[in-house]
């Protein structure tokens, strides 16, 4: 999660939840500009149905073509007047909307193409809170889209189970030279031979500009303009189809972006009750709560029903308040279940969070959200303390190697213990409940990557031998794996924090701000990159060559992925690990293994040699680091 927070002054800020940043400079971003200022029907064809939002209101928020007409309708019980705005080849006029038990309506001769604004109380006019295009900017009109004008052909698509993923998460913006949905598409049967199955988009909903990791969003089911709008996130997904891939999407629900956002004139969105490193919580308890959860599991089954999603990946859940009977992840969760079962498809709905928490997982019966996985952040934390000798911010609490072993074993390193970067306060439930996919892990992913300073990889920190050896130990472990762009093939380019803000205040104070943030570590002033300054941007995009012709790290990658497939893909997802004479042993299932991996990860002592009934099938020794990958002979069994 990456945050356009803001002080009550509007400064913004790069990602404040400092338990998921990088090197030294973790320890600081905590509440550093935070203050915002902000803050069912299963055909295709719908968009928000608001029956839940009143017992009275019936149709879909937004617009809602029917015929030659267009129906408009929002919620928006803080109003006292509502005028739509409507811009289409007649010229622009204004209509009074009709208000319904806390909705305003209108319908309009109106066709896809058209554009508006609503006023409110007669103050400025703003686009839609449920527009499904903004091709102006998250300032500009509302166009309308005609959500069944698609041609879909993935009816046969099923999605695909939690134990088949390994997930790729990209950026649309920076993953391709054109930055586009449709320029992506050319790189799907190369994420196939690869042998990753989902992939995971950074968040797409409408923000600033158009350089943006996507967690400044403020139209939460509008599609960012300049990467291709709906059409081109729809075709996106369509070919991940074709072509045996799932698609999974990062959505925000916890704040939203400064520049652009709106609702607070439509109805209470933000409450003062909860505060969040952004300032005021989205309200998923207090009054008026109901219209703002209806808006934001409509914005969830939206995903899933208009663009085909197979799973969400819910932004640093561990920041969404909520003291209500039913927590809004729970039904969130539940939501999409009923809605998968009727289109009869896969769909999991996965967490971002840093509190090790086992709840979250846990069914509805025992007490939990019921959801299918969480980001489970130690194994990187292990992983990265280790071979970079990094102690600073909650790398503190990491950097012995058993801690890889037992992250390995266990998902969770903390499951109760004291944790020092929280003055001593226990982190962590117990993970004995969880299956192993439901811990996703990763030696790289945007927050760890993109949070440092300048942005580097694990390319500028570490040796080859370490980063394969990680890779190894990533690649076959029972948990759910998840590669960053372009660490398959060792991408040199740094991925770094960077925004397209039009506001000038927010402009210069995003700059100073960032500079300000490391101003306790040894970069000189100039050293910190200008999130501003596109060059920025620029040099946080891929270097497709660094993949053509030969690449060890990249065959390497794709062996061990093949051998995932293998050996660990559908079986039983158990593992022993545990660290002798600086060598980890790591052997799945736990019981009866079929698959070894040895990993010298200190020291000098030899890998141990497997005799009859086994086979070596990769290994790799380079920089003082050592590892070996040893199957189960055919015949044994």
């Amino acid at each position: 999660m990456i945050c356009a927070a803001c002080t009550s002054n509007a400064i913004p800020a790069a990602r404040s939840n400092s338990c998921r940043r990088g090197e030294d400079e973790a320890k600081i971003s905590t509440g550093l500009f935070c203050r915002s200022i902000l803050r069912d029907s299963a055909s295709f064809s719908t968009y928000v149905n608001s029956r839940i939002l009143s017992k009275t209101a019936t149709g879909m928020l937004g617009a809602s073509l029917a015929g030659d007409n267009c129906d408009f309708r929002v919620w928006a019980p803080s109003a006292k007047s509502v005028t739509l705005r409507l811009t289409n080849q007649h010229g622009t006029r204004d209509w009074p909307m009709q208000y319904v038990d806390q909705h305003f309506t209108f319908q309009a001769s109106a066709r896809a193409g058209d554009k508006y604004f609503y006023i409110i109380d007669q103050n400025k006019p703003v686009p839609d809170p449920v527009s499904r295009l903004l091709p102006e900017g998250v300032h500009g009109l509302t166009e309308i889209v005609d959500p069944e004008k698609f041609a879909w052909s993935d009816a046969c698509w099923r999605g695909l189970p939690l134990r088949d993923y390994v997930i790729y998460e990209l950026h649309v913006g920076t993953f391709t030279p054109e930055g586009t949905f449709d320029a992506a598409i050319g790189k799907l049967a190369y994420l196939k031979s690869l042998g990753v199955t989902v992939i995971e988009i950074m968040p797409v909903a409408a923000f600033p500009g158009t350089r943006n990791w996507g967690y400044d969003g403020v139209s939460p089911y509008a599609v960012q303009a300049s990467y291709g709008g709906p059409d081109g996130l729809k075709r996106l997904v369509n070919a991940a189809h074709a072509s045996g891939l799932g698609v999974m999407l990062d959505v925000v629900y916890n704040h939203l972006g400064n520049e652009g956002n709106y609702l607070r004139l439509f109805g209470p969105y933000f409450t003062s009750k909860h505060k969040t490193p952004w300032g005021e919580a989205i309200n998923y308890d207090q009054p008026g709560c109901d219209g703002v959860r209806r808006y934001f599991v409509e914005n969830a089954l939206y995903w899933v029903r208009e663009y085909h999603m197979d799973g969400l990946r819910l932004d640093a859940v561990q920041t969404i308040n909520d003291d209500s009977p039913r927590h809004i992840l729970a039904e969130i969760k539940q939501e999409i279940a009923v809605l998968a079962a009727e289109l009869d498809r896969e769909v999991c709905v996965i967490a971002e969070t840093d509190e090790n928490d086992a709840k979250l997982v846990r069914p509805a019966q025992a007490a939990g959200y019921g959801l299918d996985a969480v980001w489970s952040d130690d194994f990187h934390h292990a992983i990265h303390a280790f071979f970079t000798g990094e102690r600073k911010g909650y790398y503190q609490d990491f950097g012995r190697p058993e801690q890889i072993a037992r992250a390995l074993e266990n998902g969770f390193v903390y499951q109760g213990e004291p944790f020092q970067f929280w003055g001593g306060r226990p982190r962590g439930t117990s993970s004995a409940t969880m299956p192993a996919p439901a811990h996703v892990i990763c030696i790289q992913n945007h927050d760890q990557v993109g949070n440092r300073a300048r942005g580097e990889r694990l390319t500028a920190l570490v040796p080859r031998g370490a980063r394969m050896l990680a890779a190894a130990l990533l690649l076959l472990s029972p948990h759910t794996p998840l590669l960053f762009m372009g660490q398959e093939y060792d991408e040199t380019n740094p991925f770094q924090f960077f925004t397209d803000y039009g506001d000038p205040t927010l402009q210069k104070a995003v700059s100073e701000g960032r500079r300000q943030e490391f101003k306790d570590f040894d970069f000189a002033h100039d050293a910190v990159p200008d999130p501003q300054d596109p060059a920025t941007f620029d040099r946080s995009r891929l270097n497709w060559q660094l993949a053509q012709g030969e690449n060890l790290t990249l065959d390497w990658y794709t062996s061990l992925l093949a051998l995932r497939k293998k050996y660990i893909t559908n079986s039983e997802r158990t593992c022993k690990a545990e660290l002798i004479d600086g060598v980890i042993h790591m052997q799945l299932p736990r019981e009866e293994p079929a698959l070894k991996v040895f990993a010298r990860i200190q020291g000098s002592a030899p890998l141990p040699e497997l005799g009859a009934g086994w086979e070596k099938e990769l290994a790799e020794e380079s920089d003082g680091y050592a590892v070996s990958v040893w199957v189960e002979a055919p015949d044994v069994r």
